[in-house]
């Protein structure tokens, strides 16, 4: 699956087995939730650098009435020219915002 990501000028894969890996650690979040985690991507509330591993950003949005307020968190790798790509390395559930320095925030 590709989502459109206007943040980062293209689409971000998402494969079946990515999906699997966010179901089997993070079962609150999928199957039920794959609509936020696509919605995140394509519609975040702030972008943030990955202080823990370069070349990552982690797309952000806040749902509050996803297990009584939480963010979804998508981290996703891009690759550099000549192949530019961006795929979803994994998604997650957060009460808090995780580290890494804003590179984007919804005015």
């Amino acid at each position: 699956m590709r989502l459109p990501c206007p943040y980062l000028d293209g689409e971000v894969e998402w494969t079946d087995e990515r999906a699997r890996h966010v179901a089997e650690r993070h079962p609150e979040l999928l199957p039920a939730h794959r609509t936020r985690v696509e919605q995140t991507v394509t519609d975040p509330d702030e972008v943030r650098t990955d202080t823990d591993y370069p070349g990552t950003r982690l797309f952000i949005h806040w749902y509050g009435e996803l297990l009584d307020g939480k963010n979804v968190v998508v981290a996703v790798v891009s690759a550099e020219p000549p192949e530019v790509r961006h795929w979803i390395v994994t998604a997650f559930v957060a009460r808090r915002l995780p580290r890494g320095d804003v590179e984007w925030k919804r005015p």
